[in-house]
């Protein structure tokens, strides 16, 4: 469908938008600017100046604890953190009511090829290379999802040459009826199971990023991850798979690059052949390796293998995600405040040779953190812990069969742990704020979280 058909079609409808944040908030003001009534609901009691500007363009709102209340609208956006089998929507769609979301109708009208990525982990760096890999390459991308902007308003300026490139998560995918063009899974493990019924409602959720494809395109997994060797076998796409473990047929895995060391080696229907020394790739650790070689199994044919070498030189990575925020006094100080699961945080310690000293703690989202407990007793040397989820993490700590009496202190905030990580480190230290929880017990999000902490790093003498 062509994106003004759609718009077309929402003429004399009334619509109702759920969730004012920055993902909805160009939604709605593209269809009061197209004349379409529009009622904005959200459970804040009020949207101050911006409220006031939507009103003036004739938007309704319905505003506070009963936001979900007698939704009559013929067509219902919902924010992508709702669940769709809420009660109030329920009922709606029983009235007749038609739930989608602005991804949903994004897929809807796109008028280029879209390449999606989902995952537990590394959704955002692997989508990131990909989308900047094609832009170096001469590729005009639109970068949106989970990152980047709300790509639904931006529809109309797309060209069929241009390709959208997408960070999707299980909410968003939860609802999905259609696929895009490329579609990876970096990997799954438990996740989100606050918001998700089960384990394995979230799994399916996952899936549905290339349960819709057809034959003519293209799924990428990762074979080192039970799940997503499962999802390959259900495929219908053409599958390229990446592993660090072993070779595959088609995709990417770790090689020899002679005269020494590893290298991403690509292997598709006419060659084998090494395109990435591991000592080229200017992003530590090596889970970012994977994020390597998922993006490139997934723009495999569609950026030349010098582009590639030479992106993975100069790329330095994505704020919050192993961020390095200065270095005082020869301790380096990092930024993961990405890491809101066990696994999240996992991956960062064994991005580093040395001991760290490991800040944590935050919103538990109902996952076990039985894994992290070793992993901290084996690559830190000082845990500081706050937030609500420090029981449970100093509790995995201590129970785990290699504890031997690692230093842990609880403090109430993160200016006092920057203070006793700046006070108890030398020079060669590496200080790391990787909480393995979410952010919401003290902040909107985990942006939110990062920059605080940056804040706090940056202004320690």
């Amino acid at each position: 469908m062509k994106f003004e058909d759609y718009l077309t079609g929402l003429s004399g409808k009334t619509v109702a938008v759920i969730g004012v944040g920055v993902s909805n908030r160009p939604l709605i003001e593209l269809l009061l600017d197209r004349g379409i009534s529009v009622t904005a609901c959200d459970k804040k009691t009020e949207l101050g100046a911006y409220g006031e500007e939507l009103r003036a363009k004739g938007c309704r709102l319905r505003l506070g604890p009963d936001y979900l209340k007698d939704l009559t609208e013929d067509v219902i956006f919902r924010t992508p953190g709702m669940r769709p089998d809420l009660p109030e929507l329920t009922e709606a769609i029983g009235r007749g009511s038609r739930l989608t979301s602005e991804m949903e109708a994004f897929f809807e009208v796109c008028p280029c090829p879209i390449i999606a990525v989902t995952g537990s982990d590394g959704k955002t760096t692997t989508t990131t290379i990909i989308a900047e890999l094609l832009r170096s390459a001469g590729r005009t991308v639109h970068l949106g999802g989970n990152i980047g902007r709300p790509l639904l308003a931006d529809t109309g300026k797309m060209k069929p040459e241009d390709i959208a490139v997408l960070e999707l998560s299980s909410f968003q995918l939860l609802t999905m009826t259609r696929s895009p063009h490329i579609a990876v899974v970096t990997n799954l493990s438990p996740n989100h199971l606050d918001v998700h019924k089960d384990y394995a409602e979230y799994v399916v959720a996952k899936a549905n990023i290339f349960t819709h494809q057809a034959a003519g395109d293209i799924a990428v997994f990762n074979a080192d991850n039970e799940e997503t060797c499962a999802f390959a076998r259900e495929a219908s796409a053409s599958v390229r798979m990446f592993s660090r473990q072993g070779t595959v047929e088609r995709g990417t895995y770790l090689g020899p690059d002679y005269p020494g060391g590893q290298a991403i080696w690509i292997a598709n229907e006419k060659e084998h052949r090494c395109v990435l020394p591991l000592a080229d790739i200017k992003l530590p650790g090596i889970h970012n390796v994977e994020n390597y070689m998922a993006a490139i199994a997934a723009v495999d044919g569609l950026v030349p293998y010098e582009v590639i070498r030479e992106f993975a030189g100069n790329f330095g990575g994505v704020e919050h995600r192993i961020e390095l925020i200065r270095e005082l006094d020869g301790v380096r100080y990092y930024n993961d405040s990405i890491a809101s699961s066990p696994s999240r945080t996992i991956a960062g310690l064994r991005s580093f040779p040395e001991k760290l000293v490991l800040i944590a703690g935050g919103k538990d989202k109902g996952i076990s953190y039985d894994a992290l407990g070793p992993e901290v007793n084996e690559h830190v040397k000082l845990l500081i812990l706050c937030g609500a989820t420090a029981g449970v993490i100093r509790k995995s700590v201590e129970q785990a069969e290699n504890y031997h009496g690692l230093e842990i202190i609880d403090v109430s905030d993160y200016q006092e742990a920057a203070d006793l990580a700046h006070s108890r480190t030398k020079p060669g230290d590496v200080v790391m704020l990787s909480p393995a929880s979410t952010s919401f017990d003290r902040f909107a999000n985990f942006m939110e979280r990062g920059r605080v902490f940056k804040e706090i790093v940056n202004r320690l003498t």
